[in-house]
């Protein structure tokens, strides 16, 4: 089957309907499967691959390494896919993930070109309705949500938008005809992780970039290098030994430990040589040199002030260095989404590259036919992107109705306190999963949608062993956990995120309030409980059977 094709399908009966064909659309399909069941799985659209499908900006790549930015259900799949490089561009990615479907036979089980527009819990027959934008409706016993905690854009509401002449959009909907901004003026709003990829790439041949900046990144070296045969051949070598460790490290990627070493405990010259030594790209500076910078108040602020260094060598204009740069008075170094460097700064130092920053020198007032209104100037643009990043962990949830019980809306119970067992069930929706949904961790997103489908499929299996028709998380369970995650976030720094509008605690949105959407207990622990609760029964889940007069209506 070719990508752009629509799998075959009319309205009908499944027994788990998916929404998502990225990374979690494609897991779901294999271990659902695996268990003799029928899977759909919808998208809206024109092609698997999720967010590297709809984030088609130049520059987009992924910030986690390559080789175990992956699936692992395959040890075959594994050694036959070849990474080019150690960060995957967008199209090298969804090549890879086309290269699952075909090789798994995922094609007929994926209908594309589909939204969803309701999802619907029918509690008379024990199941779910999903109606779509053409009108099918279709009903399954289970529904998943793989939609994505990044997939849903956050639109800024600026006066004036609608007036300006020009293209206008959200970086993640980026043309998919392409666009032309080679010696156009092009305006950037936010200057995020998105932006730090986006801006080297596009002031290569725009007239001119103007980034609109309200907070500085902490911004770390991607050190991009090309794949080797000699690395390949050590990495298809010691897969085992790599895909233990992004399911036993704390951010789920295949990184050492320190385990033992602090720099409170470290004098001030090793310090310095461990920092420097481990200057060679990734995330890796952050979890291999010691253990206490996500902590301790005083190991943060060292860890922050030597990538601000390191920032500041790069920018030549000390002035726009000091707007760049960010200090832990502030932001600690990670209640912000540190995104990694392919050549930001070295931007700035263009001729045609110009930074604008709207918090401390020129907020921004309105756009205009024309550009963007500052309180200090007019700024004239022929391009504006809006790379003002996402509603994270709950906006794709949010985007449409999904009912549960009663009719409650998933929005609407989630207008306080967006709570959730797990990050995979939520209370009042029976039957329902969330792949990574709020109050999951913030770690190397394959591995995390790996151990979801697992413990998915296993809770499945049970179910279709016992002869069980519904389960219903339980409330207590979901307090429990929201009021754990809480208390964990209370006991790190990221809960300074609010103060500077993290997407990681939802401060980005004006429709809500902050609110705890990550767990910060450690992704490996994260997967220890999830394997504890499927080894004990699903103890966060009372399991049911329809009565005789429902299976009646069931059947008719």
């Amino acid at each position: 089957m070719t990508t752009n094709d629509k799998a075959s399908g009319t309205a009908g009966d499944y027994d788990a309907i998916v929404i998502g064909a990225g990374f979690a659309g494609l897991a779901l399909i294999h271990y659902i499967r695996e268990l003799g069941l029928s899977v759909r799985v919808f998208d809206r659209a024109s092609d698997i691959g999720g967010t590297w499908t709809w984030n088609r900006y130049p520059g987009a790549a992924t910030d986690s390494e390559s080789y175990y930015y992956c699936l692992t259900f395959s040890p075959e799949l594994l050694q036959e896919w070849s990474w080019t490089k150690r960060y995957p561009g967008r199209e090298e990615t969804q090549n890879y993930m086309r290269f699952v479907a075909d090789k798994c036979d995922m094609w007929p089980h994926i209908q594309l070109d589909t939204e969803i527009v309701e999802a619907e819990y029918l509690a008379e027959r024990g199941c779910w309705q999903v109606t779509t934008g053409d009108g099918d409706i279709f009903t399954s016993k289970y529904f998943i949500s793989g939609m994505g905690m990044i997939s849903e854009p956050m639109i800024p509401k600026i006066p004036g938008m609608d007036r300006f002449k020009g293209p206008i959009f959200h970086s993640s909907r980026w043309p998919h005809e392409g666009l032309d901004y080679a010696g156009k003026k092009v305006g950037i709003i936010g200057a995020g992780a998105t932006t730090v990829q986006m801006l080297p790439v596009v002031a290569e041949t725009a007239g001119s970039v103007t980034v609109f900046q309200r907070t500085p990144n902490y911004v770390l070296p991607a050190m991009q290098k090309e794949m080797t045969p000699e690395w390949e051949k050590e990495i298809k070598n010691n897969y085992p030994a790599i895909v233990a460790k992004c399911r036993n490290h704390v951010f789920g990627m295949a990184f050492d430990s320190p385990v033992g070493r602090n720099v409170m405990d470290t004098p001030p010259e090793e310090r310095q040589r461990i920092f420097e030594e481990n200057w060679t790209g990734s995330f890796r500076w952050v979890f291999e040199t010691f253990d206490d910078l996500l902590a301790s108040p005083e190991a943060n602020r060292i860890a922050g002030d030597f990538i601000a260094a390191k920032m500041r060598e790069r920018v030549n204009d000390p002035a726009l260095a000091d707007l760049l740069t960010p200090s832990f008075d502030d932001y600690p170094l990670f209640a912000k989404r540190p995104p990694l460097d392919h050549g930001y700064f070295e931007a700035f130092n263009r001729d045609n590259v110009h930074l604008v920053d709207i918090r401390k020198q020129e907020p921004l007032v309105e756009i205009t036919e024309t550009g963007v209104r500052t309180t200090q100037a007019d700024h004239e643009f022929d391009i504006i992107v809006l790379a003002t990043g996402f509603k994270a962990y709950t906006g794709a949830l949010e985007a449409f109705p999904i009912r549960g019980n009663g009719g409650q809306a998933l929005r609407e119970k989630w207008q306080e306190q967006s709570a959730c067992i797990m990050g995979v069930c939520v209370a009042g929706f029976p039957n329902m999963f969330t792949v990574t949904g709020p109050q999951a961790p913030f770690a190397n997103l394959p591995t995390s949608i790996e151990q979801n489908a697992i413990w998915i499929s296993r809770c499945i299996g049970k179910m279709e062993r016992e002869g069980m028709d519904i389960f219903e998380p339980r409330e207590e369970a979901e307090r429990e956990w929201t009021a754990a995650t809480a208390d964990i976030h209370g006991q790190t720094l990221m809960n300074e995120g609010d103060k500077v509008n993290s997407w990681m605690m939802g401060a980005n949105r004006d429709d809500k309030g902050a609110r705890v959407l990550i767990y910060f207990g450690g992704a490996n622990l994260y997967y220890d409980a999830l394997d504890k609760s499927a080894a004990e029964g699903f103890p966060e889940l009372e399991f049911k059977k329809l009565s005789a007069d429902i299976c009646a209506v069931a059947a008719s």
